[in-house]
């Protein structure tokens, strides 16, 4: 259905708490600050003089990879959360295990009709620990159908854990699975896998190489800064190379090259494919090429002119996942940042929101690059074993160069998560006043794919002495913004999420465009880690403010000029659940007038179970 804005039943509302708060209520929310500060000191002290106190490490450091807790919400008085709450944060459309922990994406591929996903996995509890690979399989990479583990801890070289690794597909059909193991001893090492049946669709059972591990960590790297081996590529000389993730001298990130003929046998090369000083250990590498026309995506071996190369790494410092555009030269085994200025772990990031250890495949079937990223939790582990499971993946997402900047990746949600769409309404040049909001009646509001579009009428000069980046959230208010949507919020707007554009004027005269989401407000729980993610955003002369919202309950994903900048969120709210949850305009700038058009489609659930063997096909 298509539906016209009308003021008259949609009225505009004032927007006290898109506003900084009153001097007076500044001063009382201060004094109580101080009391609770008080209290909370004196308890502090009690249970010290009780007991020692102990720092508690993230869970996985100890074990030498990145965190995978929250122990700074240990200090925040849990909330009262029902299993009502529990089962509203479970996504309908996202992919996530029946149960337990998830971490990263492993191995993705195409084969035989079916999209296989790997994935880091818990058999046994919501928490991290006793990593394996959990496997599922789907037609069209949204409808998921779970199988059996792929890959157990089972031999001294992986006991502790069957970590990150890739799929490398040659060209007789053959499936190449590298993998890091953690030994018996702590020590991370690759090893080799592949399919018991090649020609089975499911890939149901995988044998690992005899004379495994085939790479050690080698003199200079130490045991726990050795992993998660890339896609391998065919060079010009008929050898096959591949890249994983280091360090040198502590705070050097670096990605190592192999080279191989057999996936057996492997040479180091000498150096690096390349270095970034400053930016730590490097996990999760990826590297691919993209067309520089921008209109098709690439095999992984892909050589020649027109084409550039992605490098990608998840810092293990921030738990950020950065990537860069450059040349790479396959003589050499060299890559070079067409920036260096925006260089990997300094410039771009791959998401700018709750997003990590991202893994991209080519999909030969529709020529296409299709990513993954994991999207953990951010509320406490007591939270997560009672509800009994833990993370999802993102919506996988096409990735192209694009080709108008010059400078950025395009990410967008794959075309088969249109077939979940429902009924739609549109919102045509819905006009939103500086400093109010707008209900938009759409009905059930958990589950939308969102498309919007801004244009900005200005009413006074700009400033330039703004806040930069996104500021201190949607509060933060400047001359052009912020404005655009309110998901997942309530009708009091006690609780709400916005997802929105802050134009700024730079000192130069030009305007600079941040795309930000700010989670400070969407949930009433304490014991849930809440921040403003954003990133600068291109938007070029031709182009008005435009972006894609997919809302699934307790995760958004945000996709800012045709995915130039995307933003993940975990969310948790208390009373904007089931039918309270609403959605909104929204602009909190001082001298512009916004006027908004939309198309808002419900979406339907995904049919996520497990495989049914008892029948003959599914």
């Amino acid at each position: 259905m298509e539906a016209s804005y009308d003021p008259e039943q949609n009225p505009p509302l004032h927007a006290p708490l898109l506003d900084r708060s009153s001097p007076r209520t500044r001063r009382f929310a201060a004094i109580f600050a101080c009391l609770v500060s008080l209290l909370l000191l004196l308890a502090l002290i009690i249970n010290q003089a009780q007991q020692p106190f102990e720092k508690v490490q993230p869970r996985g450091v100890a074990e030498g990879v990145s965190a995978k807790s929250n122990p700074s919400l240990l200090n925040q008085v849990p909330f009262n959360w029902t299993n009502a709450m529990f089962s509203w944060q479970r996504s309908a459309y996202h992919f996530q295990p029946q149960k337990n922990w998830m971490n990263d994406p492993n191995g993705p591929l195409y084969h035989k009709g079916w999209y296989h996903l790997f994935y880091q996995y818990n058999p046994y509890s919501a928490i991290w620990g006793n990593i394996t690979w959990g496997h599922a399989v789907s037609r069209d990479l949204i409808h998921w159908l779970y199988l059996p583990l792929a890959l157990v801890p089972d031999h001294w070289y992986d006991i502790k854990g069957v970590w990150t690794g890739s799929a490398t597909i040659l060209a007789d059909g053959q499936i190449i699975m590298l993998y890091t193991g953690e030994t018996n001893e702590s020590v991370q090492v690759q090893n080799l896998a592949y399919p018991a049946n090649v020609s089975d669709p499911l890939l149901l059972h995988w044998l690992k190489y005899p004379g495994n591990p085939v790479m050690v960590p080698p003199p200079g790297v130490k045991p726990d800064d050795f992993r998660d081996p890339t896609t391998a590529w065919l060079g010009p000389d008929g050898t096959w190379r591949l890249t994983m993730g280091s360090k040198f001298d502590t705070t050097i990130g670096i990605s190592l090259v192999y080279h191989t003929t057999n996936f057996r046998d492997y040479e180091l090369l000498d150096g690096v494919l390349h270095a970034v000083p400053g930016t730590g250990m490097w996990e999760c590498v990826d590297f691919y090429p993209v067309a520089i026309n921008g209109s098709v995506a690439l095999d992984t071996s892909s050589l020649g002119p027109g084409i550039k190369h992605v490098l990608k790494a998840s810092l293990d410092n921030t738990k950020v996942d950065h990537y860069a555009i450059g040349a790479y030269d396959p003589i050499t085994d060299k890559w070079t940042p067409d920036n260096p200025e925006e260089d990997v772990g300094i410039g771009l990031k791959v998401d700018y929101g709750r997003y990590y250890a991202s893994k991209t495949f080519f999909d030969q079937h529709k020529q296409r690059r299709v990513l993954w990223g994991w999207i953990n939790e951010t509320d406490t582990e007591t939270a997560d074993l009672k509800k009994g499971w833990a993370s999802l993946q993102t919506i996988p997402r096409t990735v192209l160069y694009d080709n108008k900047t010059g400078t950025n990746l395009l990410q967008w949600p794959v075309e088969e998560v249109e077939s979940l769409r429902l009924n739609s309404t549109m919102f045509k040049e819905v006009l939103v006043e500086p400093g109010s909001v707008v209900p938009l009646d759409i009905g059930t509001t958990t589950q939308l794919d969102i498309l919007a579009e801004f244009e900005i009428e200005p009413l006074i000069p700009s400033t330039t002495n703004e806040i930069d980046n996104c500021g201190d959230g949607a509060v933060d208010r400047s001359t052009y913004g912020p404005f655009g949507l309110l998901v997942i919020a309530d009708a009091s707007l006690s609780e709400l999420t916005p997802i929105y554009f802050r134009p700024l004027n730079a000192s130069d005269g030009s305007l600079k465009t941040y795309f930000c989401s700010d989670e400070t407000r969407s949930s009433k729980a304490s014991d849930v880690f809440k921040q403003v993610y954003g990133g600068k955003v291109p938007v070029l002369d031709d182009e008005n403010y435009n972006m894609r919202v997919l809302v699934d309950h307790s995760i958004v994903e945000s996709f800012a000029q045709g995915g130039r900048t995307v933003i993940s969120s975990r969310i948790y709210p208390t009373e904007a659940i089931y039918g309270a949850a609403r959605l909104f305009l929204f602009n909190n700038a001082t001298g512009v007038n916004v006027k908004a058009t939309l198309k808002i489609w419900e979406l339907n659930s995904a049919f996520i179970r497990p495989f049914p063997f008892e029948r003959d096909s599914v």
